[in-house]
């Protein structure tokens, strides 16, 4: 028999630790997802000012 049919598979890493090891996608994140949240803040306070009389 061969030796690489003794050999164990390679653990299959997971989503959520390749996402977390990845700098630069946790940059990106890092700053869209405030940029998203306060422009959806601000179009929401300018949807609600009252109309000037």
């Amino acid at each position: 028999m061969s030796e690489e049919n003794n050999l164990p598979k390679p653990e299959r890493i997971p989503f959520f630790q390749r996402m977390l090891d990845n700098p630069f996608l946790l940059l990106f994140i890092g700053v869209a997802m405030p940029t998203v949240f306060y422009t959806l803040w601000g179009v929401m306070e300018v949807a609600t000012l009252p109309i000037a009389k």
